[in-house]
This record gives C-alpha cells, sequence and structure tokens, in this order.
C-alpha cells in the first residue's frame, strides 16, 4: 500500500493519509507542468523535446497573456548585458547567487539563437534590451511551436482542483508519483513543475496557487510585494507636483545608505499620484517602506557652477534659466515652489541659489506606497531558494516537485533580466526531469 499526502490547493490545512486512490480511467504523463507562461511553455517544450510525455495546463483562457503585453506588446525578451557570474548585479533575492547555476548554463545568447531559428526579427533598444520587431505574439508563437516539436499536450482553460502525493512503497517497487485533480480529469504524474507565476497583474489571471503549493507541502516562502512598481505620494505633499502628469525626464535616482545604497541612471515619468517609468520601477525593487528616495534632475549637471554662471551674465527669470536643462514644466513648477526663485536669476541671493542647486541635485521624496499587484510588473520574494536545488529547481525535501521562473525568490531587474530568468530555470528544470521509462 503506498502512502498518500493530499494537497488541496484551496485550503492551508495537509488532509490525513488514507488509501490510495483508483487509477481507472485516469491520464498518465511524464510530467505536469502547472502555469502556461514564458517558464512554463519553455520548459513544457524543452521538456517534450527530451521525449517525456508533457501536460501543460493554465486556468487561465489565454495562453502567455503577460508575454502578450510585456515590452510594451514586443516582448523585451532577454538582455546582452546579464552577467551570469555576478547574479547580484541584476537580481533581487534573499540569495542572489542562487541563479548563476541556470544563468550560466541557459545564457541570453542561447535564447537569441533559438529566437533566430524561428526567423524572429528584433532590436537593442538600449542597455541591452532586446525586442521583437513587429509583436510579442511572434516570441508566444515561437514557444507554442516548440511545444508542438515536443507534442506537448495543453490543457486551457484547466483548474487544478487537488494534488496528491503517492509515496513509494516500503519495499522499493513501487515509485513515487503525483496524483492532480483537475477539471477535465484526474492526472497521474511522475513530477510536479510549478511555474504559476507571481501576484502582478490580476486581470490577467495572476494567482497564488504556487505559493499554496509550496506552503502545503512544508516549502519556506520569502515574503512577497510588488516589483517594479510605480510609487505613490501623500495627497497633500504631491499636490505641487500632480500638475507634471504625463511629464518624463532622465534623472539619477536612489535610496539607501552607505553599503545598502541603489541607484540607477533611467527615465522619471510623473503621474498623477506619484512617479513612474523605468527610474523608478528598477529602484522600486529595492525601496524600504519609509525610506526616501534621493532624485538627481539633469544628472550631470553642475548645478552650483551652472546657476552661479547664469547669474553673472543672465537676465532672465530662474525659471527661464532652469528650462535650458529640464523640462519647462517642470522648471516653472519648481521655481514656484520659493518666492526666492520667483525673479531673474541676477536679483536672486547666493544663499538661494545654493538652496535651489542642492534641491536639484538632491531632492529627496518619501514615498507612502506603491500602486501595488495591479501595476507591478513581478512580486518580489516567493519560494525560498534554501529549499530548492540550484541545479534543478526541485524541492530539496520533496521529491518530484519543481518551481521555476516568477514563484520563485528570484527577481530581475526591467529590461529582459525576468524573462531570461524564466528561461533558464525552465531549461535547468528540463533537463533535470527524469527520462521516461523504456
Amino acid at each position: 500500500m503506498r502512502a498518500i499526502v493530499e494537497i488541496a490547493p484551496a485550503a492551508p490545512a495537509q488532509a490525513a493519509p488514507g488509501p490510495a486512490p483508483t487509477l481507472a480511467r485516469m491520464f498518465s504523463f511524464d510530467t505536469v507542468i502547472i502555469g502556461a507562461g514564458a517558464a512554463g511553455l519553455f520548459c513544457a517544450a524543452q521538456a517534450g523535446q527530451r521525449g517525456l510525455k508533457v501536460l501543460l495546463i493554465d486556468h487561465a483562457d489565454k495562453v502567455a497573456e503577460k508575454i502578450r503585453i510585456s515590452g510594451g506588446g514586443r516582448c523585451n525578451f532577454t538582455n546582452r548585458d546579464l552577467d551570469a557570474s555576478a547574479p547580484h548585479k541584476h537580481f533581487v533575492s534573499q540569495n542572489p547567487q542562487f541563479c548563476r547555476s541556470a544563468l550560466s548554463r541557459y545564457t541570453p545568447q542561447d535564447f537569441i539563437a533559438l529566437v533566430q531559428k524561428h526567423g524572429i526579427a528584433f532590436h537593442e533598444k538600449h542597455k541591452g534590451q532586446l525586442f521583437a520587431d513587429r509583436s510579442a505574439e511572434d516570441i508566444i508563437a515561437m514557444l507554442l511551436a516548440e511545444c508542438a516539436l515536443g507534442q506537448v499536450e495543453r490543457w486551457q482553460p484547466c483548474s487544478v482542483k487537488n494534488i496528491a502525493f503517492l509515496a513509494s512503497g516500503a519495499d522499493g517497487m513501487s515509485a513515487s508519483s503525483y496524483q492532480i485533480d483537475t477539471d477535465r480529469g484526474p492526472v497521474q504524474a511522475r513530477s510536479v513543475v510549478v511555474a504559476t507565476g507571481g501576484l502582478s497583474i490580476p486581470k490577467i489571471g495572476a494567482s497564488d496557487l504556487g505559493y499554496r503549493l509550496a506552503q502545503q507541502f512544508g516549502i519556506p516562502l520569502v515574503e512577497r510585494r510588488p516589483g517594479l512598481v510605480p510609487l505613490t505620494f501623500d495627497g497633500a505633499a504631491w499636490a505641487p507636483y500632480a500638475q507634471l502628469a504625463g511629464l518624463a525626464l532622465p534623472v539619477q535616482i536612489s535610496t539607501g545608505a552607505k553599503k545598502t545604497r541603489m541607484a540607477f541612471d533611467e527615465d522619471l515619468l510623473f503621474t498623477h499620484r506619484g512617479l513612474s517609468g523605468p527610474a523608478v520601477l528598477q529602484i522600486s525593487s529595492y525601496w524600504q517602506d519609509g525610506a526616501p528616495l534621493s532624485i538627481h534632475l539633469a544628472p550631470g549637471v553642475d548645478w552650483p557652477a551652472v546657476l552661479a554662471q547664469a547669474k553673472a551674465r543672465s537676465r532672465k527669470l530662474i525659471a527661464n534659466e532652469l528650462a535650458q536643462w529640464v523640462p519647462s514644466r517642470l522648471a516653472d513648477a519648481w521655481a514656484g515652489q520659493d518666492a526666492d526663485w520667483q525673479r531673474p536669476i541676477a536679483e536672486a541671493s547666493d544663499k538661494a541659489l545654493a538652496r535651489l542647486a542642492e534641491r536639484l541635485a538632491r531632492w529627496e521624496i518619501t514615498p507612502t506606497g506603491t500602486e501595488g499587484y495591479k501595476k507591478a510588473e513581478v512580486t518580489l520574494g516567493g519560494i525560498d531558494t534554501r529549499a530548492l536545488s540550484s541545479q534543478t529547481m526541485e524541492a530539496r525535501q520533496q521529491p518530484g516537485l519543481y518551481f521555476i521562473g516568477e514563484v520563485v525568490d528570484v527577481t530581475g531587474w526591467l529590461g529582459g533580466y525576468n524573462f531570461q530568468w524564466a528561461w533558464a530555470s525552465a531549461a535547468a528544470c528540463a533537463q533535470a526531469l527524469a527520462a521516461p521509462a523504456a
């Protein structure tokens, strides 16, 4: 008699052992992959092409919706600049070194080669970011074609109702396996791969199923929070800047101090509720609740020198001088905050200009929160990497159970890094899955 541990995703408690289920009329696969996003599709394709019988399940109506909307609809599918030998440069995790093994074995160049094999035209935007020329649909079509090559079976939409682990018998003759109850019927498989993604963008089907499965199998989690997300500010404090909604400019933005300081040189976007744009999305992954941001408007400009020179030669209003270096709307809003700045620059005191220069070079402002998962591109935290093998993505204490992609506590920078983690973790997992019996 095989021992059974039932895992009910909708309930936090683990059911007591009971008799083995009847396997009559049950579908049988080598592996079941839950989640048909970037990681799930790629893992299914790789495993199928190794000869495994693969079932891919997703509860959403549409396949890979997050790929479809990414990169403005063109999918920033990887980043040439990724340094697999130093993942801490581009990834946030309690253990950023965890992702080194997978990233070094499946590189951006490997995925680029696959894209080229399928004849998909692409371009580099900046800082190593690669986008499909035409549409993210080309990347989805490529992944589906790769799944077809591996004869992957896909059930979608299809919900997972329950998972049971059937431990191997004491005689060692019966192998361990899983029974997955779905709304299309029961399935038995030797392994289960969880590629359910995170909590970001619930309107396209984000689910906490992966986290619930982990908890019920006794796998620890790292606290989750929105990542790559716009930041918000108190209404009254933000009032002077709300009128700037839609305005964008390059800045240097930072948070933290000394060893914890993190800074990015990217574009900033003003919104009605706060700040967004690549600069803020990047820094949001490092920002801690209650901590200030420091923003250098027009990085590279020596504000004390610029203002001193302007005072010596110009009769223009301060706002007009500032407009040479920042958008005029921002210059007007900035000068309007202090009576000493609402005059010709030649008439301004050195003390007033010094105060202005300091504020332009280090605008400190403290967010009150974020726009949450509805606007977050990723979820920070997730499956604790200490519970997984960095070589295979398999849970150390639960044979045959794997976690890949965003559900794991590995979060990349904006710019293709998260997709590369999806491809790399999926490839590592697919190569580790047990080969089908002869």
